[in-house]
């Protein structure tokens, strides 16, 4: 089913081409300024973060949206920990729907995970709730996966 397109298109291109630009910057700003340009899109992007991997352990490391508890999730928990556990990025169309679910927002009905990685090391992810269903689709998935990979490039340089 195709994403509800109630902001405009996330442009990836254009987010990682301004990235790389920061690339003498500190990871930090180039982590901000990504969950920045993806939460200027507007909805259906309505909760936008980063979470850094540390051993088995996500936390939080800068997010735009309402405030949320979940600022440390064990790898193999909820959509976030799954995603890490099992390499592989998850777009979830409907959060009550998803076994495993851990509830940050009572607001969600979708959330779309891209990991951040290095080659094959997982580094972190890019996590995004929506108060739609359904929010997200391919071009959604593409886009996040050229910031992501911006941010893996420039991450795997500094990172442990």
């Amino acid at each position: 089913m195709a994403a509800l397109q109630l902001g405009a298109m996330l442009d990836g291109n254009r987010i990682a081409d301004e990235l790389w630009e920061m690339v003498e910057l500190a990871p930090d700003a180039m982590l901000h300024r990504a969950i920045l340009r993806i939460n200027e899109v507007g909805p259906p992007y309505d909760w936008v973060g980063v979470y850094l991997l540390n051993e088995d352990l996500l936390i939080l490391h800068s997010y735009i949206g309402e405030h949320t508890e979940c600022t440390r999730i064990p790898v193999g928990e909820g959509v976030c920990g799954i995603a890490v556990a099992e390499a592989r990025d998850i777009n979830v169309p409907d959060v009550e729907a998803f076994k495993g679910y851990m509830a940050c927002s009572f607001n969600a009905r979708s959330e779309i995970v891209t990991l951040i990685r290095d080659g094959e090391r997982v580094l972190g992810l890019i996590n995004i709730d929506s108060q739609t269903p359904s929010a997200f689709d391919e071009d959604d998935e593409l886009a996040l996966q050229t910031i992501a990979e911006s941010l893996g490039n420039v991450l795997g340089q500094h990172l442990p």
